[in-house]
């Protein structure tokens, strides 16, 4: 528990319904692996308990696989079908304070990015030509498309927008090619 001094990423999540809140703090290192997890909670013993169970879970691990943890708050206490709403809830609520820290993270990495292309899914490192390649060559149309094959927008999703927008400009191009010829 508690907060982690510079540099850090935050992400805060919270529920009107039972007045939790949650705020997360990461330290990432150079490898994109979570360093360091610190959590502050106000809300119930379940809360809490997610809170700790998941920082512990996705210390070590890659944003990419911490991400695709927090996608999944079921898994969190490896709940069976009737554990209480209110456990699933709260590994909720911890797991999108988890991916808004990630999200911070990701998008100050593209922010920082010195590279000679423009990099969309930081979390797999997956440039826009990379992506512009794969969208271009196997005709992709979604996100899921683009995800199968390259990866990009697999971990924390904070690049489905950019890879939305991609596969919007791509329609519209081969449209106007259709037209032109």
């Amino acid at each position: 528990m508690g907060e982690l001094d510079d540099p850090v990423f935050v992400g805060r999540a919270g529920s009107i319904r039972c007045g939790a809140v949650v705020k997360v703090s990461l330290r990432i290192d150079q490898s994109q692996r979570v360093s360091e997890t610190r959590f502050k909670a106000a809300g119930c013993s379940a809360l809490v308990a997610a809170a700790s169970l998941l920082t512990e879970q996705i210390r070590g691990r890659s944003t990419a696989e911490a991400a695709v943890m927090a996608r999944n708050p079921a898994q969190l206490f490896d709940a069976d079908p009737s554990a209480p709403d209110e456990v699933i809830t709260c590994a909720g609520i911890v797991c999108r304070a988890v991916l808004s820290a990630i999200w911070s993270f990701s998008d100050s990495v593209r922010h920082d990015w010195e590279g000679e292309e423009a990099l969309i899914c930081s979390c797999f490192c997956v440039s826009e030509r990379t992506i512009e390649r794969e969208i271009e060559q196997h005709r992709l149309s979604t996100i899921a498309e683009v995800t199968r094959a390259c990866r990009a927008g697999g971990g924390c999703r904070s690049c489905h927008p950019l890879i939305e927008d991609m596969l919007e400009d791509f329609q519209r191009e081969s449209i106007a090619a259709s037209a032109a010829s």
